[in-house]
């Protein structure tokens, strides 16, 4: 059978989304319902970050839906001439809620800076979350009042109304997917709650809950919240191995003008057996690693073989010690936050940009050389420890 042009469907916006839900959320699975939940998620964590931190609670709902509120300065459902806004356009006008729900809009994007990315591809902001939910309803707190707007499997049925006054502000989506649509609507509260974990370790202005109400036997929940960031995270790898070891943590953070970001480093050579390295890109696991964390190791090898060298453990001549011993115990994170971060591959698990592994190397060789000037004993039991061997006095 031949096709002309005849044959061909062109699919729009919300028809397009309803139709091949699997293009925008992977499957009608559970994975799929997560991405609507990150998704909406995703957004309500920047919006606060943008405003310097705050709390984003995420609740279960016992009906099958998901309420997810913030305390952000609260998105008016209006477009606003706002030229700060994470997503305004060229001309400084940015999106409003409204139209955030019923306009395709791919990912926090480029121009929201050093955006929290929640998934592994990229999201589709809450258009897509609205296309596929049954129902959804969508709160704005400002200016002391409640404006709140429902919708109808993607479609709003009247316009935004005031519903009374408002305490605070921020904004409050609650959804429930689409039964129509998705092969199951139980949601993973382990899922999510480790996500989110993850998200509050890696931005220390942040606190998110996430609260279960489902269970027969009472409602759960759990709450993050970690002034230390990325050396609590250590700490925690450090605590999972069972060691009962209280491990000493190395960190530091500089904003790092060539590659348009900051770095986050903490380590510590306390763990057990073994190397557990993990680095992040705009708070997303680089699960297939990429130039932050060569960086990160070429910078730790330079570190280390400058100080065995100034002690007189190696000549000029004598190459530095392999990654094997530097790894050997090593426990750390590696968090880059990138005004332009550029993934490979298309779930975005692996960073390039030849500029960042260079940045990274050159700000951990010097930060961590200035950690050993300063504690020199502990600076030369791990040293010896990586180049004479784990025997080492």
């Amino acid at each position: 059978m031949l096709y002309d042009a005849a044959h061909i469907e062109v699919l729009e916006g919300l028809a397009s989304v309803r139709k091949r839900p699997g293009m925008w959320v992977g499957s009608t699975g559970e994975r799929g319902l997560h991405q609507l939940v990150l998704d909406v998620t995703g957004r309500a964590v920047n919006e606060v970050l943008a405003g310097g931190g705050g709390r984003v609670d995420v609740t279960l709902t016992s009906d099958g839906g998901v309420r997810v509120a913030d305390d952000a300065a609260g998105v008016r459902f209006e477009d606003t001439d706002d030229t700060e806004d994470t997503e305004a356009s060229e001309d400084g006008a940015a999106p409003g809620l409204e139209a955030r729900l019923t306009t395709v809009r791919v990912g926090s994007g480029p121009a929201a800076g050093r955006y929290v990315a929640f998934l592994g591809h990229f999201d589709s902001g809450l258009f897509v979350a609205n296309a596929l939910s049954g129902r959804l309803t969508a709160e704005a707190r400002y200016g002391g009042v409640r404006h709140v707007q429902e919708y109808v499997r993607g479609v709003a049925p009247d316009p935004p109304a005031v519903a009374g006054p408002a305490a605070g502000s921020g904004t409050t989506v609650s959804f429930w997917p689409d039964t129509e649509i998705f092969e199951t609507t139980r949601f993973s509260f382990a899922v999510l709650a480790e996500r989110f974990r993850q998200v509050a370790f890696l931005n220390r202005g942040l606190e998110m809950s996430l609260t279960d109400e489902r269970p027969a036997g009472g409602a759960r929940k759990v709450r993050f919240r970690f002034p230390q960031g990325v050396s609590d995270f250590v700490a925690a790898l450090a605590a999972e191995t069972g060691t009962g070891v209280d491990p000493e943590v190395i960190a530091f953070e500089r904003e790092i003008p060539p590659m348009a970001g900051t770095l986050e480093v903490a380590l510590t050579w306390d763990g057990p057996a073994g190397e557990r390295v993990r680095g992040f890109a705009n708070s997303l696991f680089t699960r297939e690693g990429g130039t932050h964390l060569d960086g990160f190791r070429d910078g730790v090898a330079g570190a280390v073989t400058d100080r065995a060298r100034g002690r007189g453990l190696l000549t000029e001549r004598d190459a530095g010690p392999g990654a094997d011993r530097i790894g050997e115990g090593l426990t750390a994170i590696v968090s880059v936050k990138l005004d332009q971060p550029e993934f490979l591959g298309a779930v975005r698990g692996l960073l390039g940009g030849a500029e960042v592994r260079a940045c990274v190397e050159e700000a951990v060789r010097e930060q961590l050389g200035g950690w050993f000037e300063e504690h020199p004993d502990r600076a030369a039991a791990i040293v010896d420890r990586i180049v004479r061997g784990p025997c080492a006095p």
